[in-house]
């Protein structure tokens, strides 16, 4: 085993890109719906304003509904437009161990830093089916990083501290996407020991350094998409200790991203995942990530109004911390 990224190196703003669509990507028949220039471009400007690591294809970066030759040249894109220039995590979560190995290994081949992996969800998993999954991955892929991907809705259910603890002793493993920190957060932090880092969300990530100041190095977001001063804003805020700005500006961004959750729910958000999640982006302004993909395309407009205020207001916190 040859890992060239480790739990101490998981440190800063872990950004999750979209996979922006070409304007008739909502069609059935659409042969080919990736932006490719867009998506170069959006790899670009995350770099050059400061991001540490990019992540693909989760939820909203649409790895449930691009065909497996978008999902590769996606990858193929986001990772040699970085060139190296900061770490790539690309999504390569299926419904089977076989074809998530597969994946794993052309996303490696290409260059990867590491893999970003969910798990399969067709049928609910307990945890020996979980720690086996993550274990034969790690088996078959010796030298790649992995950052599992902790969401109780997309996977049927919530990583507990003693998969936590199981979870360490795979060496591959070296950080957790965290959907929220809550009541569990410090077993599963402590579970997770010096081999995991757990990432909270960007509006979470105050909350996660008051409580365990050394155990929160990093945060996975997705709003670098909306503009990264307010991330870097707090990310500095964290590193030199200044509370006061820290809270101040995690309550700017829970602000915002209060009228992105239908009727303040968490289930019913996951519900229209992408569909918001792509919505507010192209509203904040950035990015033109284009229309959802079939069959995660169809939302009511009153729903998707609030994904356009918090794009919009999230537009202004970029404007006030890029200092224009």
């Amino acid at each position: 085993m040859n890992l060239k990224f480790r739990a101490q190196d998981v440190r800063g703003i872990f950004n999750i890109m979209p996979t922006p669509a070409t304007e008739n990507a909502a069609r059935w028949d659409c042969e080919d719906s990736v932006d490719y220039e867009e998506s170069a471009r959006i790899v670009n400007m995350l770099i050059d304003n400061h991001v540490d690591a990019i992540l693909t294809n989760g939820t909203f970066g649409e790895g449930a509904s691009l065909t497996e030759t978008e999902w590769r040249k996606f990858n193929q894109t986001v990772i040699s437009t970085a060139n190296g220039r900061v770490p790539v995590f690309s999504g390569a979560t299926t419904l089977n161990t076989r074809d998530t190995i597969s994946r794993s290994r052309e996303m490696m081949a290409m260059g990867a830093t590491g893999l970003f992996l969910g798990r399969p969800m067709w049928q609910e998993m307990d945890e020996d089916a979980i720690i086996g999954f993550y274990s034969d991955i790690a088996e078959a892929l010796p030298d790649a990083p992995i950052i599992v991907y902790d969401n109780p809705e997309a996977f049927k259910g919530k990583l507990t501290p003693k998969m936590y603890g199981r979870l360490a002793k795979i060496p591959n493993i070296v950080a957790s996407k965290y959907i929220s920190v809550g009541p569990q957060y410090l077993a599963d932090v402590e579970a997770a020991g010096d081999n995991i880092v757990i990432m909270p969300l960007d509006s979470d990530w105050y909350f996660a350094w008051k409580w365990a100041p050394k155990k929160a190095p990093a945060i996975w977001t997705g709003s670098g998409n909306c503009g990264m001063a307010p991330l870097l804003a707090l990310k500095h805020a964290i590193e030199v200790g200044d509370d006061a700005l820290a809270r101040t500006i995690t309550f700017e961004i829970r602000d915002a991203y209060k009228t992105l959750f239908p009727r303040g729910n968490f289930h019913e958000f996951s519900i229209y995942n992408v569909q918001l999640e792509k919505t507010r982006f192209n509203a904040s302004g950035l990015v033109k990530v284009g229309p959802s993909r079939p069959p995660y395309n169809r939302i009511s407009e009153d729903i998707a109004q609030g994904a356009v205020i918090a794009g919009q207001k999230y537009a202004a916190l970029q404007k006030k911390y890029a200092g224009n």
